[in-house]
Order: C-alpha cells, then sequence, then structure tokens
C-alpha cells in the first residue's frame, strides 16, 4: 500500500492538508498594514493642520460666543446674552446687516450678469480671446490692498480720473467715498471689477462643454442666436450659474479689504459691513466674546441659505 506523505489524517479519520493560501494571506496582513500606516502618515499633517487651524478655533470661538471676554482677562460666562443683544438691542449690528443685505443685492446679480455676458463673447476658442480672458481675470487674483488703493485715488472728489472726466462735459462730481449713498455704490462698483474674473471663467468653462452638435442641429431648424442661447446655453449652463451663485453669495458676505482700505466703513457707518463690523468688534474694542457670537451668528446664516439654495436648484438647475 502506497503512502502519500502529503496526506495527513485527523483523529477521526478526516484527512488534513496545508492550506498554503491561508499562509499567504497571514504573510500578506502585515505587509497590508504596513501599507495602511505609510497612508496615515501621508495624511497626518493635513489631519493634524485641520485640528489646530480649525477644528479647536472652532470649538473655543464657540465656547467664547457665551462669555464676555476680552482676550487678556479670565472669561465670565453670560450664556445668551451675546446672542440676544445682537439680535435684538445692538442698532449699529442692524445697521451693518442692512448695508451688508445692500451690498449683496448690488454685487451679486451684476457680478453674475456681467460674468455671463463676458464668457458669452469670449468663449470661443480663437487666440485674441485669450488676452481678453488674461484682461479681465488679473484683478480677481490682483492684491487687494493695491486695487483699494488704486480705485481710491480714481474717486478722489478733488482730483480724482472720474471727477476730470465729468467735470470736462460741465458735470460737478461728488466726493464719491465720503457721500452717502455714493460711498456704497462706489464699493460695489469695485468688488464687481475685480470679483468678475472667476464666475466668468466658470460660466466660460460651462459654455465650452456645451455639444456643438446641439447648437448645429438648432441652427438647422432656423433657430436665431438669441433663441440658440435662451434655449440651450441657459439650460446647460444653470449647474454653473448655480455654483457661481453660492460662492458669490459667501463671498458678498465676507467682504472686507476694499471697505477696510477705500472707507473704513464711512461716511457714518453706510459702508460698514458685517466683517469689518466683526473685526473693530474683536480687535479695536477688544470684545473676543461677543464677536466671536457675531462670527457663529454669521456661520450660521451663511449654512442656512446655502442649504435652502441647495433645496431651491431642484427646481431650476438642469442636469442634462
Amino acid at each position: 500500500m502506497s503512502l502519500n506523505t502529503h496526506d495527513r489524517r485527523a483523529p477521526g479519520g478526516r484527512a488534513q492538508t496545508s492550506a498554503p493560501g491561508a499562509a499567504g494571506a497571514r504573510r500578506r496582513a502585515p505587509r497590508r498594514g504596513g501599507r495602511n500606516l505609510v497612508g496615515y502618515l501621508f495624511i497626518a499633517p493635513l489631519v493634524a493642520g485641520l485640528a489646530v487651524f480649525h477644528l479647536y478655533p472652532m470649538l473655543v470661538t464657540t465656547y467664547s460666543s457665551f462669555t464676555s471676554w476680552d482676550g487678556f482677562t479670565p472669561r465670565k460666562w453670560v450664556g445668551l446674552d451675546n446672542y440676544s443683544k445682537l439680535i435684538l438691542h445692538d442698532t449699529l449690528f442692524h445697521t451693518v446687516v442692512r448695508n451688508t443685505l445692500l451690498f449683496m443685492l448690488g454685487a451679486i446679480p451684476l457680478t453674475m450678469l456681467l460674468a455671463l455676458a463676458l464668457a458669452t463673447l469670449i468663449s470661443p476658442q480663437r487666440r485674441i480671446m485669450t488676452v481678453f480672458r488674461l484682461a479681465f481675470f488679473v484683478p480677481y487674483v490682483a492684491n487687494v490692498v493695491a486695487v483699494s488703493v488704486v480705485w481710491f485715488r480714481l474717486y478722489d472728489g478733488r482730483d480724482g480720473v472720474f471727477n476730470s472726466i465729468l467735470g470736462f462735459f460741465g458735470i460737478h462730481g461728488p466726493d464719491w467715498l465720503v457721500t452717502s449713498p455714493w460711498a456704497l455704490v462706489a464699493v460695489v462698483f469695485v468688488s464687481v471689477w475685480q470679483g468678475v474674473g472667476y464666475p466668468m471663467i466658470v460660466l466660460m468653462a460651462g459654455i465650452q462643454s456645451i455639444p456643438a452638435e446641439l447648437y448645429e442641429a438648432a441652427s438647422l431648424d432656423g433657430a436665431s442666436r438669441t433663441r440658440r442661447f435662451r434655449s440651450i446655453t441657459l439650460p446647460l449652463l444653470t449647474p454653473s450659474l448655480f455654483f457661481v451663485s453660492i460662492s458669490q453669495f459667501v463671498a458678498s458676505f465676507q467682504v472686507f479689504g476694499i471697505v477696510y482700505v477705500m472707507t473704513h466703513g464711512g461716511p457714518g457707518n453706510d459702508t460698514n459691513t458685517y466683517l469689518l463690523q466683526l473685526f473693530n468688534t474683536s480687535f479695536a474694542d477688544g470684545q473676543l466674546g461677543y464677536a466671536s457670537a457675531m462670527a457663529w451668528l454669521l456661520f450660521l446664516v451663511i449654512a442656512a441659505l446655502t442649504v435652502f439654495q441647495w433645496r431651491m436648484q431642484r427646481k431650476w438647475v438642469f442636469y442634462g
């Protein structure tokens, strides 16, 4: 009777065979663990940065918003007093909210309309269009302080360029940045001029992604250029318009640099916006607890309105 050296029998009579696959899996397990460790090491700097520079400040700000704190003395718990004062009693805060809403009502529609018009005009793939794209996009990446200083000189009431042009036609121009309501209008205009580059690029990319066959078929059916824009371009561009609307909404709530350099919130408080008032409350007035409540209130408002926009997109955004 021949014996098979590889056939070992258990006490119950059943054959025991070696399991090379299981042994290989056991040998590979440490290697997978090593790969996981390498992955964790790669993301560790990012996680640490998020924890130190985002999560920890958010927790500190959350606690501080319920306290009275100047940054030096110990915090004093006041509960919801900061929030109730902001919403019910702080008239300056109410003025700031009104100014911010007026700024948004002027800046967001103008920026989106101008960006859509520019994107439509410069979307054709021609070399000369590259020059125009660069010209309109450069202000977006330019330093906000430098831009504000240049426009401050242009708006100068005595020898500014705008008033010099108006004076050539016999018109006495206002002192733009120290006269209400022209100061807010001037700030809106500068914000639109500087901020139109980014949404223009986004919308231009959306236009270029629309299949050319749709326009060719519409042309064969006799559709005019206006009809093609209304029936093809706008519906297929709604995802890009939705993204631009949210980004412009958030950016308008956070306008700071232009106002700080050009008007410092004046005249009076006619151009004092939310973020500028938050800056003054925390660093100029030393009310860090009160400013923390302002910051969280701003976050909650932006989050709520953004969620509302996401829900409303179902009614007008077309994902073809």
